[in-house]
């Protein structure tokens, strides 16, 4: 990947962190996105975190639920001629509630976060890949996409959706030289998991057969095989790393 420019959503979090690693590690330039309700000091340590373990991270502030956010990161990128080659749309966000509970903002943030945002970060850049005639574009998904979660109608939805978008855009660009796939996690252990009392990740990990949570960088090693340029002949896949949680 020597030389290829990788873009990653949400790049700051527990999967994002090391999907940014190990991409780097492979030779890529990386570019990471982030919100975090407009936390950019928080931001900050963290890119100087990154450079303490010898990374050197670029990092921009972006809502991926909004277009001309999105727009406006494009703008900025492309008046610094850095074309896209590797695309990672990791970003997503929860707001569980059962159903009957569920309200109009609940619904509408998570579907517009987790799904809207394919559309809005790879509207911009699929043209620019066509005429390059190279890119690879790997969209996170979910275990739960799959098989449901109580109180998750509104992520599930999403991350379904996310599968969908996958396939049919896999069908219009392969003959471009440009691969498009979904990787859908189980349960990782990221610290936002972990913050989850004991008990209850317990009885996750009784319902998982290899007896454990996932780790990061084996979703991050997933990530690089298919963005790396012998994946070229994978595309529309979902790739399912879940420890036989739940199996198609």
């Amino acid at each position: 990947m020597k030389g290829k420019k990788a873009l990653v959503t949400g790049g700051l979090g527990g999967i994002g962190t090391s999907i940014c690693q190990h991409l780097s590690n492979e030779g890529a330039e990386v570019i990471a996105t982030y919100f975090r309700q407009g936390d950019h000091e928080s931001a900050k340590r963290w890119r100087e975190e990154q450079k303490k373990n010898g990374y050197n991270f670029e990092i921009y502030y972006v809502d991926v639920a909004d277009y001309n956010s999105c727009q406006k990161l494009f703008e900025d990128l492309g008046s610094k001629s850095q074309d896209i080659d590797i695309l990672i749309n990791n970003a997503g966000i929860t707001s569980d509630t059962p159903f009957s509970k569920m309200d109009h903002i609940q619904w509408e943030s998570v579907l517009h976060t987790n799904l809207d945002s394919l559309f809005n970060m790879t509207r911009p850049i699929i043209n620019n890949m066509i005429s390059r005639r190279y890119g690879r574009i790997i969209n996170i998904s979910s275990i739960n996409a799959q098989k449901g979660q109580y109180g998750q109608t509104n992520y599930s939805a999403s991350k379904a959706g996310i599968h969908g978008f996958t396939k049919a855009l896999a069908l219009e660009v392969a003959s471009k030289g440009i691969t498009v796939n979904t990787i859908s996690p189980g349960y990782i252990a990221t610290k936002m998991v972990m913050k989850i009392k004991e008990e209850i990740i317990e009885k996750i990990v009784g319902q998982i057969p290899v007896g454990r949570l996932g780790k990061p960088e084996e979703i991050a090693r997933a990530v690089c095989f298919l963005a790396s340029e012998n994946s070229g002949f994978i595309t529309g896949s979902n790739l399912i790393i879940n420890g036989g949680q739940y199996l198609l």
